[in-house]
């Protein structure tokens, strides 16, 4: 079972190819359901050389930037580089 960390949101790395994706739209609805319900979902990263590869969950990533948060919930796994 994999356990949830608290992660510093600035030691959070996206790669270029994932940065084109965002949708600012989507970015405004999650930051407006996160400051209702909090975070629910958390990202997924893993271990890279001083700081977090993003591999999942870009949006709810950049809404808690978008709301001033400096930590996001996180699940670090195992997983090979592309």
């Amino acid at each position: 079972m994999l356990r949830t960390h608290t992660l510093p949101i600035d030691e959070v790395y996206v790669p270029v190819k994932r940065a084109k994706t965002l949708e600012a739209g989507k970015v405004e609805a999650l930051a407006n359901d996160i400051l209702e319900n909090g975070q629910t979902t958390p990202i997924r990263v893993r271990q890279g050389k001083g700081r977090y590869v993003l591999i999942e969950g870009y949006h709810r990533l950049e809404a808690l930037r978008a709301l001033g948060e400096e930590t996001v919930t996180g699940f670090v796994v195992q997983a090979r580089q592309h």
